[in-house]
């Protein structure tokens, strides 16, 4: 199918990523969120993002100017029914999911497609309480959505070639490069890097090192660009939480147990970057280590 239109649920970092890729790529974007505070907050960032890419050279002025009217915004979740295709991109908690996608099935067209932004929930299971579970896939995309190259297209048992043909196509138009991964616990890239963060966080909490030596050790000793501390700050440790628990439980193995340092600070509110506190403390000029 032809994807001309897309409807975003949700305007946080990753959904104002989402539409600002789509709108630069040529499709009609509709994003949609609870406030108008978080409508209007995504829609500066996403001008500021093209500003950057104006300045490098990626986009021109005009680029810019097109691409910000192919986006229009609504707090009304219904509006997004007619869309070729709806990304939901809410928060990482299955619950909230199913509660968008309950919401959203009485106004869809029948052609369209729905998909997850998910990191690690069952697309089978989100799929299953649909009306369309051969139209539905995970569609992941890697964040800061503007730069990073790599989207994790993910299909649910029932999840037909056409659906995803019709999201592949999405993906290369929009200048990225998909992995298609099995529909298992976390998929590729945080199967793999989710437990390495909660190891880090286990070194931290056994005292074998510093925050600082951690993430030092990494990006000097294994040439990662952030430490991987630094990286859970950036993602942020509710996140990180979240899918090392969709690991636990999904996997019945031990050596996915979130580590209680990590769970101690998402009961504490430091959640990394986004709240100002992790482990980091970002309130001042330069981030200072909370351990």
């Amino acid at each position: 199918m032809d994807i001309q239109n897309v409807g975003i649920v949700g305007a946080g970092q990753m959904g104002s990523g989402i539409a600002h890729v789509m709108a630069v790529a040529g499709y009609e974007v509709l994003l949609t969120d609870i406030t108008q505070d978080a409508l209007d907050a995504a829609l500066a960032t996403i001008s500021k993002n093209m500003d950057r890419q104006v300045a490098k050279g990626i986009l021109t002025d005009a680029d810019k100017a097109a691409a910000l009217a192919r986006i229009n915004v609504t707090l009304t979740l219904a509006d997004l029914g007619p869309s070729d295709l709806i990304i939901e991109a809410a928060t990482e908690r299955e619950t909230v999911k199913q509660a968008i996608f309950d919401e959203l099935l009485p106004h869809l067209a029948d052609h369209t497609i729905l998909t997850s932004n998910t990191s690690s929930i069952s697309i089978t299971r989100l799929a299953s309480r649909t009306d369309r579970p051969e139209k539905f896939m995970g569609f992941h995309f890697m964040n800061p959505v503007p730069i990073m190259q790599l989207v994790e297209l993910i299909r649910g048992i029932a999840t037909d070639k056409e659906t995803y043909d019709a999201c592949l196509q999405v993906v290369e138009k929009i200048g990225k490069t998909a992995a298609s991964a099995e529909d298992f616990p976390a998929f590729i890239v945080n199967r793999i890097l989710m437990p390495m963060i909660n190891e880090a966080v286990y070194t931290l909490y056994e005292g074998v090192g510093s925050v600082q030596s951690i993430d030092q050790s990494m990006k000097l000793g294994a040439n990662h660009p952030m430490g991987p501390l630094e990286l859970a700050d950036f993602i942020g440790l509710d996140t990180c939480l979240a899918i090392m628990n969709v690991l636990h439980d999904g996997l019945a193995d031990t050596k996915y147990r979130p580590c209680p340092l990590l769970t101690k600070y998402v009961e504490a509110g430091w959640l990394g970057r986004k709240t100002q506190r992790g482990f980091y403390d970002y309130r001042g000029e330069v981030p200072v280590p909370t351990r």
